[in-house]
C-alpha cells in the first residue's frame, strides 16, 4: 500500500517515488485535489476509484475510504492512495495508516509537495524572505465542531511575527481575518487568497486583513483556495511568474498520436499552458497481409530505386523499423537519393545516419516537395514512397506525370483512438478547454468521429465554441469543409509555429 502526496495540482510536481507508486498500482484511490492527468500513468487494467470530497458533500466518508483501502489490500492488490498536496498536512493520512497497521497491512507513506508552500510561490509569494520573515505557520482554516484536538489559538497566532498560511479556509475567510485583527494584527497587514493554485484556473486576489473578504466576495472566488497573511504578500507584484507566461490559463487539447505529441506538449507547457492529450490517432504497422507484403517486397529490393521520398517522420520510423525486422542492410540505400518533406522528417533521417538530399526550405508540405523534385526527377526514375495509409495522392500522381515510376508502400496505418475521450468530452462541454490543435487532416476527421462515438450529438457545434488552430492550409481546409471555424493557421507547417499561432491569438484563459 502506498499513501502518496500528489502535490498541489500541477502534475509535474509529483515526486519521482509518487509516480513510481502510481505506475505500480493495481488500484488507485484518488481525491478531487489530485490532478486526474496523473492517472495517465496507471498501467492498463488497473482500477481507478474516485473518493473525492466537495465542500458541501462527500462522495465517500473517511471511514468508508479507510475500509476500502483495507479491503483492496486484503485482496492482494497493490494499492496507491493518491491525495492532493502532502498527505500529512491535514490529509488524514494518519487515520488511514493506523487502520492499515491494525490489519497487518504493509504501507509506505510518500510525501508530496504541500500546497502551503507551492501555491503561494506559483502566485509570486514566497512564504519566507530575509527582509520580511524567517518563519511561517500552516493552519487549517476549516474547523469542525467535533474536533478532538484543540482549536486555533488566535491570540498566539496573531502575535506571531511570521507568515500565516490557512488551508481550506474560504468559507471562514471573514472569521479568520476578523480574529487576527481582534487579537492584534494590523488591519493593514497584507493578505492574499489563491484559488486552484498551480492549475490553469489559478486566480489570486490581494488585499489586507481589512479588505480581503470583500474583495473575494466581489471576485466570486470559491474553494479550493489557500489564504496567506504577512508582509511577504508585498513581493507578489515583483515576483509573479506563473501568471505572466504567454499561455497561462490556456488548456490546449492535443489530438495527435501520443508517439508524436511530445514536442507539442513540451512547447505548450514551457509557455505556461496545460496540454491535455486526447490522441485521436493511434499508429500501427500495416495489419492486412497484402499491404504488409507490398512494403516488404519494396524494402527487399530497395537498392533498385533512384529516389526514396519520406513525407513524415512517422514514415521514417516505421520504414526503418521494418527494415530492421527484415534485416535489410541500410547500405542498400547507397544509390538512392533521399528527399524529406520538411526539417522534422529530415531530423528523423539524420538520427539514423542519413542526410536528406532534398528538403524544401519554406513550405513543408507535399506541394512544395513536388515543386522541388520537378527540377531533379527524370522520366524513368524509379521512386519509392513509404507512406501512411491516409497520405494524399498529390505527390505520387505529380511524379507520374513527370514520367517517373512510383512505388507507393504503406508503412503505417492511422487508427481511430478513444483513449481519454470521456474526460476530453466533459472538458469541452464545460468550456474548460480554450484551444484545440490539429496537426493533420486525420486529426480533424478522427476527433469529430471520436466525439460522435462518445455520445456527442453535434461535435461541430461543440468544437466551434472553442478556438481551433491548424498546422497548415491542407489541415485547415479539411477543418473548414467539416464546418469547423479555425481561428488561425501556423505560418509554417511546424509544431513551433503552431504554438506561436496560439500565443499570437491569445484565446481566453480558463
Amino acid at each position: 500500500m502506498y499513501l502518496v502526496g500528489a502535490g498541489p495540482g500541477d502534475p509535474k510536481l509529483i515526486t519521482v517515488r509518487g509516480l513510481e507508486a502510481i505506475e505500480r498500482a493495481d488500484a488507485v484511490v484518488y481525491d478531487r485535489l489530485a490532478n486526474p492527468r496523473l492517472l495517465a500513468h496507471v498501467k492498463p487494467g488497473a482500477e481507478k476509484i474516485f473518493v473525492g470530497k466537495l465542500p458541501d458533500k462527500h462522495m465517500m466518508k473517511q471511514d468508508d475510504i479507510n475500509r476500502l483501502l483495507v479491503d483492496l489490500a486484503l485482496q492482494g492488490k497493490t494499492v496507491t492512495r493518491l491525495k492532493g498536496g502532502d498527505p500529512s498536512v491535514f490529509g488524514r493520512v494518519g487515520e488511514e495508516a493506523e487502520l492499515l497497521a491494525e490489519h497487518g497491512i504493509e504501507f509506505e507513506i510518500v510525501p508530496g509537495v504541500t500546497s502551503a508552500i507551492a501555491v503561494p510561490m506559483y502566485a509570486g509569494i514566497p512564504v519566507t524572505h530575509r527582509d520580511f520573515t524567517s518563519s511561517f505557520s500552516v493552519v487549517t482554516g476549516h474547523e469542525y465542531p467535533n474536533k478532538t484536538y484543540s482549536k486555533v489559538n488566535w491570540e498566539n497566532l496573531a502575535g506571531a511575527s511570521g507568515t500565516i498560511v490557512f488551508l481550506m479556509g474560504v468559507a471562514n475567510l471573514g472569521t479568520i481575518c476578523g480574529e487576527l485583527m481582534r487579537y492584534g494584527r494590523s488591519p493593514d497587514t497584507p493578505a492574499a487568497i489563491i484559488r486552484m493554485g498551480t492549475w490553469m484556473e489559478q486566480r489570486t486576489v490581494v488585499g489586507t486583513l481589512a479588505t480581503l473578504p470583500e474583495r473575494v466576495r466581489a471576485a466570486g472566488l470559491q474553494s479550493p483556495a489557500i489564504i496567506i497573511v504577512g508582509d511577504v504578500v508585498r513581493l507578489r507584484e515583483k515576483l509573479v511568474w506563473f501568471e505572466k507566461r504567454p499561455l497561462f490559463g490556456c488548456r490546449v487539447l492535443v489530438t495527435r498520436a501520443r508517439e508524436q505529441a511530445s514536442e507539442l506538449v513540451r512547447l505548450i507547457e514551457e509557455r505556461g499552458g496545460e496540454a491535455y492529450e486526447f490522441p485521436v490517432i493511434r499508429l500501427r504497422a500495416p495489419e492486412r497481409e497484402e499491404t504488409a507484403r507490398a512494403l516488404d517486397e519494396a524494402l527487399r529490393r530497395v537498392e533498385e530505386y533512384d529516389w526514396i521520398l519520406f513525407t513524415s517522420a512517422n514514415a521514417v520510423e516505421y520504414t526503418f523499423r521494418r527494415m530492421i525486422e527484415l534485416r535489410v542492410d541500410v547500405r542498400s540505400l547507397h544509390r538512392a537519393k533521399i528527399a524529406a518533406v520538411g526539417p522534422k522528417t529530415g531530423d528523423a533521417l539524420l538520427a539514423r545516419g542519413l542526410s536528406a538530399d532534398l528538403v524544401p526550405d519554406s513550405r513543408f508540405e507535399a506541394e512544395a516537395l513536388l515543386q522541388l523534385l520537378e527540377t531533379f526527377v527524370k522520366p524513368g526514375d524509379r521512386i519509392l514512397m513509404p507512406k501512411g495509409d491516409l497520405a494524399r495522392s498529390l505527390l505520387p500522381e505529380g511524379l507520374r506525370r513527370l514520367g517517373a515510376l512510383v512505388t507507393e508502400a504503406v508503412a503505417y496505418e492511422n487508427v481511430l483512438s478513444l483513449e481519454g475521450g470521456e474526460e476530453a468530452l466533459a472538458l469541452l462541454r464545460a468550456e474548460a478547454i480554450q484551444a484545440v490543435t490539429f496537426t493533420s487532416s486525420s486529426t480533424v476527421t478522427n476527433l469529430l468521429e471520436a466525439l460522435r462515438r462518445l455520445g456527442e450529438p453535434d461535435p461541430v457545434s461543440l468544437l466551434n465554441r472553442t478556438a481551433m488552430y491548424c498546422i497548415g492550409p491542407v489541415t485547415a481546409q479539411t477543418a473548414a469543409e467539416a464546418g469547423l471555424r479555425v481561428r488561425a493557421t501556423a505560418a509554417e507547417a511546424t509544431i513551433a509555429s503552431l504554438v506561436d499561432a496560439i500565443i499570437a491569438d491569445k484565446p481566453s484563459p480558463a
